[in-house]
């Protein structure tokens, strides 16, 4: 069974006890924002069965959700829009979404390192990234569940006024539902042109 303190431990061997994990969640679909958390979660924190909010059920990760948010010495959130993916693609964009959620969480508290899942992110904290960090360190599985919560509740909200598109179920991933809602009705301002098969319907908008 994986260690999920050891990184954490490491660091708190070395006199670092404030500790953001970082983790996002969006790079695949074709619409929305990519979304990114930072938490910085106190020293002794201890929640059973927290681990890779993939691996999670939808009922566990807004249990752990809600006890993450309510335990967190500080949590950060960080967005890029589908507009700013187009623009810088969505490796830059998740990179600017991850500083802005650490810089979210640092006007809490004043953060001494940074542990991030997998993407190495230039920065002025110290930081350390760890391929699948989000089964490996408590830190980023917790920040793994504040984004895909975050990002699964800004879906349900835009199923609301586009159900067509079957985003409460599929997240907004390129399901065979999705694509062919976007072939009959088009596309959302919400959408990420710079995806296929976005693209190929830019100009067919749906109201």
């Amino acid at each position: 069974m994986e260690d999920l303190y050891k990184y954490e431990r490491e660091l708190n061997r070395k006199g670092i006890e404030i500790i953001g994990g970082v983790d996002e969640v969006g790079r695949g679909p074709l619409i929305g924002s990519v979304v990114t958390a930072c938490v910085v979660l106190p020293k002794n924190f201890r929640l059973e069965g927290l681990t890779d909010s993939k691996k999670l059920s939808e009922k566990k990760r807004n249990k752990f959700y809600d006890v993450i948010m309510n335990s967190a010495l500080a949590v950060g959130i960080g967005e890029c829009s589908e507009s700013e993916i187009d623009k810088y693609n969505i490796y830059e964009a998740t990179k600017i979404a991850m500083k802005r959620a650490i810089n979210n969480a640092s006007k809490k508290i004043k953060i001494e390192h940074v542990l991030i899942d997998a993407m190495p992110l230039d920065f002025d904290i110290p930081t350390t990234s760890i391929i699948k960090g989000d089964a490996k360190s408590i830190s980023i599985a917790a920040a793994s569940v504040i984004a895909k919560v975050t990002r699964d509740r800004m879906m349900y909200e835009l199923d609301k006024k586009y159900p067509m598109y079957d985003l409460a179920n599929n997240k907004g991933y390129p399901t065979k539902k999705h694509i062919e809602a976007i072939e009959k009705y088009g596309i959302t301002k919400y959408h990420r042109l710079s995806y296929k098969p976005v693209m190929l319907y830019k100009d067919k908008i749906c109201k």
